[in-house]
């Protein structure tokens, strides 16, 4: 009996505390944890980086939604959400979101918020929903000619490792069979610290945050982004290749990470692709979070919020102007 109880405890502790947000039912029997907070028009969408939940933006999120709306999620088999239809292409990233969104009823145009990895996301997402995006900010974000370190010294393009496959058309469904081996499968997270920067998280923060990366079914829901995102790379490149603002005149901050005083070659090439960043669209500007790494959110948390205000007062202005000049011209 004893034994029975301390097993029963020992699930119980093992299980995410309830959501923050809620689990929005997208379709074929699919939900989706969306996270919505505060009032006011536009929208904020934040997109985390690889690998990371929606509690990444613990530190921001509360700041923004004190002025405006603001939602955060987890992708597919991240934390609280089910996992969906493979391949993890960024229309069907794309798909989830902007579904998870209309179900719960946040009406866009959305300023679209994306780090890291996220930053493609948010790239992708603004592609397929040009009308339903109305500034972006780009938080120490990835570009598709980046390169990584393989081992050895040898720095090969994420896009190079794209195979040339057809792009699938996105579907709602859910992945039954990472459902079924999360139902298997009983979590056990680390009980170590966190690392820098993540230890800078609430402390009930960093406790969900061990036991949703724990999780099987999101070490391969993650898995299956990164496998996929090379095709969507080169897509992107071959884009620029042909239209430099990809975005067009869409309002754009990109946040970039300071350089250090003695950079190598792999540094200043990423602060370079930084400042290309900005010709993503023809209204981008660029700010160096000057005391910084890579997780500007989490380090400068004060510099997110403001650029993001930024962007949210200017869309906020040029809406006003429109309201203006069509009641001008319905009065004449």
């Amino acid at each position: 009996m004893l034994a029975r109880a301390i097993g029963t405890i020992l699930l119980a502790t093992l299980s995410l505390p309830d959501p923050p947000g809620r689990l929005v039912d997208i379709g074929g029997g699919q939900k989706i944890h969306l996270n919505c907070t505060g009032r006011g028009s536009p929208t904020v969408v934040f997109e985390n980086g690889a690998g990371d939940f929606s509690l990444i933006w613990s530190l921001v999120q509360p700041r923004v939604a004190e002025t405006a709306r603001a939602c955060s999620y987890d992708r597919g088999g991240s934390a609280w959400s089910d996992p969906g239809q493979r391949p993890r292409s960024y229309d069907q990233l794309s798909l989830e979101l902007h579904t998870a969104l209309e179900r719960a009823g946040e009406r866009g145009p959305f300023i679209v918020v994306g780090q890291s990895y996220g930053g493609l996301v948010v790239r992708g997402f603004a592609q397929r929903y040009p009308t339903d995006v109305a500034g972006m900010v780009l938080v120490d974000a990835v570009h598709e000619d980046q390169r990584v370190n393989m081992g050895g010294g040898k720095l090969q393009r994420i896009r190079d490792f794209a195979s040339g496959r057809a792009r699938p058309e996105p579907r709602i469904a859910i992945d039954a069979a990472l459902l079924a081996l999360r139902r298997r499968l009983t979590p056990i997270p680390s009980s170590a610290a966190l690392d820098e920067p993540l230890d800078k998280l609430p402390r009930a923060t960093q406790n969900a945050w061990r036991l949703a990366a724990a999780d099987s079914v999101y070490r391969l829901s993650w898995a299956a982004e990164m496998e996929w995102s090379p095709e969507e790379l080169a897509r992107m490149h071959d884009a620029r290749i042909r239209t430099r603002a990809t975005l067009g005149n869409l309002p754009l901050i990109v946040l970039s990470r300071a350089v250090a005083d003695k950079p190598d070659s792999l540094t200043l090439e990423r602060a370079a692709q930084q400042r290309d960043l900005v010709a993503l669209s023809t209204r981008g500007k660029q700010i160096t979070a000057a005391h910084s790494g890579h997780n500007i959110h989490i380090e400068d948390p004060a510099l997110v919020v403001t650029s993001i205000r930024e962007i949210v007062a200017g869309v906020r202005r040029t809406q006003r102007i429109l309201r203006l000049s069509e009641s001008s011209s319905r009065k004449q």
